[in-house]
Order: C-alpha cells, then sequence, then structure tokens
C-alpha cells in the first residue's frame, strides 16, 4: 500500500472532511489498450480540427472515412468505451454518428483501405500497430504525391530569376498569412523549397463548406505535386519557416519628396575622383564611384582624402536621390550587381600600406546611372545589366 504524504494531524483533519488520503497506484495499460488510446487520440484531434466527428461517406477523405469506421468500433465495444470515457473529454463516443448508407460499419480499417487501393497498416481496430497522427498521414500523402516535373527546364529560369529578384531585393518574403494569397504565379517557401503556383483549378465548397481548389505545385528541386489549396495552406502554416514570396516590383524605391507617414531613410550618392592616378585621368568622365548611406553625403566625403575607398583623393559630387522608406541594402546591392560588369578593378595602398580593393567604383557614364535611377523608380530595372561595350542598360539575357 502506498504511503500518504500527509502528517497525521493532515490525515486526522482531511478524514474529518471526508477526503481520502490514500494514494492510490496509477493502473499500467497493456500494450493493446495503449494502441486503442493512441487510435482514438487521432479522432479527437480531428474532432479538434473539424469541430465534429468524422463521418463516412465516398466525398470524404480516406482519413476520415478511416477514423468514422473506427469510431463506430470504438462505440460498439463494450471494452474499448470502458477505456476511454474517461479520456472522452469531447463527447465523441457519446455523439450519435450519421447513417452512412454504405456499410462501412460493418469493415474495418484493413477492409476499407483495401477497398480504396491503399495498402493497409493495420490487422485490427484493436491491433493499431503503427498509428500515425492526422497531420503526420496527411503529411505523407502529400510528399508520395510528388512526382518528377517532365517540364522543369521550362520553370527552372523562372526560379533563377526569382531568386536573383530576392537577391536584388525586388522581391521579399514575408510570413503567409492568407488563403487568398494562394492563386496562380504565387510563390513560396514550403519545407525549405521555393514553390511556384503554376496552375489552379476549378474553386469549389468541400464536404466542411470550405473553398478549396486542386493545385499545380513546381517545386525547386524539380518535382510537382497537385495538392489542394488547403493542403498548401496547412503545409505553410504548419512550417515556422514557411513563407510567401512577394511579386516582383521595385515600386517606388525612393522619391524627391516625403509623404505623410514617411521617413528619409537616406541617400544614393553619385561621386567623380579628383585623383591623380593615371586610370582616373584616363576615365574621369566616365569614372563614378555609387553608393548609398544613411547620413549627410557632405560628413561621408569628409575625409576623403585619407580613405582608400574614395582612392585617397577628395571628389565631386555628381548627384544625390535621397530615399525614403527602404532597406539601403538591398538597393546598394541591386545598383552594384547593374553595373557590375563595369566595375573598375584596382589595388591601392591606404595610408599605412595596406592593400586597399575599392568596390564602388564603375566606369559608367552619369546618364546611365540616371537612367538606372529612373528605371528603379518605375520599377522597369527588372532583368537589366550594364553593357560595357554598348556603354548602355539592356535586357539581361536568360540562362
Amino acid at each position: 500500500m502506498a504511503k500518504s504524504a500527509f502528517t497525521d494531524e493532515d490525515d486526522a483533519l482531511l478524514g474529518e472532511l471526508g477526503v481520502e488520503v490514500e494514494a492510490k497506484k496509477k493502473r499500467s495499460l497493456t500494450p493493446r489498450e495503449e494502441r486503442i488510446i493512441a487510435g482514438f487520440e487521432d479522432i479527437q484531434r480531428f474532432y479538434e480540427e473539424y469541430g465534429r466527428a468524422p463521418q463516412h461517406g465516398e466525398e470524404n477523405d480516406i482519413f476520415e472515412r478511416m477514423y468514422a469506421v473506427r469510431l463506430d468500433r470504438l462505440r460498439q465495444l463494450e471494452e474499448c468505451r470502458s477505456l476511454l470515457e474517461p479520456l472522452d473529454n469531447q463527447g465523441v463516443l457519446a455523439d450519435a454518428p450519421a447513417a452512412s448508407g454504405h456499410g462501412d460499419t460493418e469493415i474495418d480499417d484493413d477492409a476499407l483501405l483495401e477497398e480504396l487501393g491503399v495498402e493497409a497498416e493495420t490487422a485490427d481496430i484493436t491491433e493499431l500497430k503503427h498509428v500515425r497522427s492526422h497531420a503526420e498521414k496527411r503529411a505523407a500523402e502529400e510528399i508520395a504525391n510528388r512526382q518528377r516535373c517532365e517540364e522543369f527546364d521550362k520553370f527552372k529560369p523562372l526560379f533563377d530569376q526569382v531568386q536573383d529578384e530576392l537577391d536584388e531585393g525586388l522581391r521579399e518574403t514575408r510570413t503567409f498569412e492568407l488563403k487568398a494569397e494562394i492563386r496562380p504565379g504565387a510563390w513560396f517557401i514550403v519545407g525549405g523549397q521555393k514553390a511556384y503556383v503554376a496552375d489552379m483549378g476549378e474553386v469549389y465548397s468541400n464536404a466542411q463548406g470550405r473553398t478549396d481548389a486542386r493545385l499545380r505545385v513546381i517545386f525547386d528541386n524539380g518535382t510537382e505535386s497537385n495538392m489542394l489549396m488547403r493542403s498548401l495552406q496547412r503545409a505553410l502554416h504548419k512550417d515556422d519557416a514557411g513563407r510567401r514570396i512577394t511579386d516582383s516590383s521595385a515600386g517606388p524605391l525612393f522619391a524627391d519628396h516625403t509623404a505623410d507617414g514617411d521617413e528619409a531613410s537616406g541617400t544614393i550618392y553619385v561621386l567623380r575622383s579628383k585623383s591623380d592616378l593615371p586610370i582616373v585621368k584616363e576615365h574621369r568622365n566616365v569614372l563614378h564611384k555609387i553608393g548609398v548611406t544613411s547620413g549627410k553625403v557632405e560628413r561621408r566625403i569628409a575625409n576623403a582624402k585619407i580613405d582608400a575607398t574614395f582612392l585617397l583623393a577628395d571628389v565631386e559630387v555628381v548627384a544625390t536621390y535621397e530615399l525614403y522608406n527602404i532597406n539601403r541594402t538591398k538597393l546598394e546591392n541591386l545598383i552594384h550587381r547593374i553595373f557590375d560588369p563595369a566595375r573598375l578593378d584596382i589595388e591601392i595602398k591606404d595610408r599605412f600600406g595596406n592593400p586597399v580593393v575599392p568596390r564602388e567604383w564603375f566606369l559608367v557614364p552619369f546618364n546611365v546611372v540616371d537612367e538606372a535611377v529612373e528605371r528603379i523608380k518605375d520599377g522597369s530595372i527588372k532583368g537589366y545589366v550594364y553593357d560595357p561595350q554598348q556603354a548602355r542598360l539592356v535586357e539581361r539575357k536568360a540562362g
């Protein structure tokens, strides 16, 4: 007999109040009982997700029909009812099942699975050897439904372009929130992979009265899936790292004036060097330093003479463009990507004799820099790069 955790005085007081103080031994469960409980927990999770007991019917998916059969059997077997009723805080066992009209109550899980063309995992309702959660089974079904995308060569350039636009700041990743965000042409990150909604079938209402549609989703690993919209929604919500990728639009990255609620974020500057280095003297009119600063440009260039990134010389301010509510780093990366083919390849010694490779100097005419700024403003910069041979912006070739 287990000993009470109370003192004799406590025991006496509790005894007068009619409280039993003897600690009760917890009855251990047999493996069979544990399997029965695990199977019932699947049904409880379904009830929590959908607000009702699983039902029979050809229009319902395989897992709901399995749970409906299982619940019928658990209700019928007195052994199961007595075991599960203390755990049934939702009243699932007492909830009268709807008439199926299909005779499903006369067959067990294996028979139903065999009828549906699915290999059975279990031998009997009370012999649940491989019970998995509702979510795990759905996830396994969705993964199994992926197949090799035969047309991936057609889609791969789109994936490459989206990655470039993410790197350039033309797209962003944001938390997935609404089912309405799932539409043809939409991009997501789920399970660590980029996913592209290539097509969407007709929208309909499922058995639960919720809108759904069949999707064709292409993944960046070269596979595809004809998954349901609600399946993708569920996967995005359950994935802590699941994100949606915004549409490609540079938008008004900066303007010449602030709007209500805007706060100045910094300035793009275009500088010309006064250095006497031979390469600078030779190309002075087309050699420009292009950068972004969060402070005043005057302050940024105040120590140009002793700063190797400014070629250890004073500079002339050619143009400035004020920025509002943007990511300065992404914008600077975008500008540098555009003019990368014309980046000046030079190494100089700083005032302490250390080698420095300045990265923001480009052999580009100012009118082309100004054009790039305008294209960033109106969003037309996508896919453009500078061609040094033609000394102008050209559309970047795919591939």
